[in-house]
C-alpha cells in the first residue's frame, strides 16, 4: 500500500532551526578565522556529517515510515526511532567543531542549563525517562492517535538523545570531562532500561500496545511486529558495545603506558641509588682520600 510523505509542524520547525543555527555557526567560525583561513577548524567532513544527517532526519520524519509507523506498524516506528537516536544525533554532533558552539556556551543562561543537564547522571536518566515514558502503552497510544503529538513525541526523543551522546562525544571537550573507566560504566548503564524495555517486546506473548492489534495491510502479524520492534530496538545496545570496544583498548593502553613509565622511573632510582652506595663505598675505602678533622682518631 502506497504511503504519502508528511510534512508535519514540529519536526519542520526542528529541521528548519538546526539548519539555521549551523548555518550561523558556519559563518561565524568563517569569519573568526578569516585571516587564518589554513588553521579553520571547519572541514569537509563536519559538512558531510551535517548534510547526512539532515537528510537521515528527514527520512525518519517526512518520509513514508512517518506514516506507516504510526498507523500500522510498531516496528517501523522503532526504525524511525532508532534512526534519530543512534545515527542522526551523533551525525549533528560530530558535524559541529568545537569553536562553532563555544559562543553558544558563552551565554550565561545556556552555560547555567548546560551545567545541569549534561552530567552524565542528569542526561542519561533525562533521556531515558523521556524514552520510557513515551513509549509506556497508555502515552503511546494516545500519541499515534494525532500526528502532532506523535511527531512531538519523536522530537523529545531525538532532543533528549544529545544529551544522552554528550558525555561521549560533546564537540566541547571541557563539558564532557569523564575518565575512560567512568565513559565505559556510563555506556553500560545508560543503555540498561532501554534494551530491558526491548527484551520485554521481543520475549512477551501478548501485544502490548493496543493500536496495533489489528492486523496490518502489510502483512505482519502484532506479535511478530512488536517482536521485530523490540529487536531493532537491541541496535543501540549493539552500538553501546562498539562504542566500548574502542574505549576499553584505549584504557588498557593507558595502563600499559602508565606501567611502563613507572617501570622506567623505578629502574632510574635504583640506578641512582646504586650508584650513590658505590660511590659512598669507594669514597669510604680508598686510603688516598685525606681524613676528615672530626674522623681523626685521639
Amino acid at each position: 500500500m502506497a504511503q504519502a510523505w508528511s510534512w508535519d509542524t514540529p519536526a519542520f520547525v526542528l529541521l528548519v532551526l538546526l539548519t539555521l543555527l549551523y548555518i550561523a555557526g558556519v559563518i561565524h567560525v568563517r569569519r573568526a578565522y578569516a585571516r587564518e583561513p589554513q588553521s579553520l577548524p571547519l572541514k569537509t567532513r563536519h559538512l558531510v556529517f551535517f548534510i547526512v544527517a539532515l537528510v537521515c532526519t528527514a527520512l525518519a520524519f517526512f518520509s513514508p515510515l512517518d506514516s506507516i509507523g504510526r498507523t500500522q506498524l510498531f516496528s517501523v516506528h522503532m526504525t524511525q526511532v532508532v534512526l534519530l537516536i543512534t545515527l542522526c544525533a551523533p551525525l549533528f554532533m560530530l558535524a559541529c567543531p568545537e569553536e562553532m558552539l563555544r559562543p553558544l556556551f558563552a551565554w550565561t543562561p545556556m552555560r547555567l542549563v548546560a551545567r545541569i543537564l549534561l552530567r552524565p547522571l542528569t542526561a542519561s536518566i533525562v533521556f531515558n525517562l523521556v524514552f520510557l515514558l513515551w513509549h509506556s502503552p497508555r502515552l503511546y497510544s494516545w500519541s499515534v492517535t494525532n500526528p502532532a503529538i506523535y511527531h512531538t513525541q519523536l522530537v523529545m526523543i531525538f532532543a533528549v538523545s544529545f544529551l544522552n551522546w554528550w558525555p561521549l562525544i560533546g564537540p566541547l571537550v571541557g563539558q564532557r570531562a569523564m575518565s575512560l573507566p567512568m565513559q565505559m560504566l556510563y555506556v553500560f548503564l545508560d543503555g540498561q532500561p532501554v534494551d530491558i524495555l526491548a527484551f520485554i517486546l521481543v520475549l512477551t506473548e501478548v501485544p502490548i500496545y493496543s493500536h496495533y492489534i489489528i492486523p496490518s495491510q502489510l502483512g505482519l502479524s502484532p506479535f511478530s511486529d512488536q517482536a521485530v520492534g523490540g529487536s531493532i530496538l537491541l541496535i543501540p545496545g549493539i552500538v553501546d558495545l562498539a562504542v566500548m570496544s574502542p574505549l576499553f583498548i584505549r584504557w588498557l593502553k593507558a595502563l600499559e603506558l602508565r606501567t611502563r613509565e613507572r617501570d622506567i622511573e623505578r629502574a632510574r632510582l635504583e640506578e641512582e641509588f646504586e650508584y650513590v652506595e658505590e660511590w659512598e663505598e669507594e669514597e669510604s675505602d680508598d686510603p688516598a682520600l685525606p681524613v676528615r678533622e672530626g674522623e681523626r682518631s685521639v
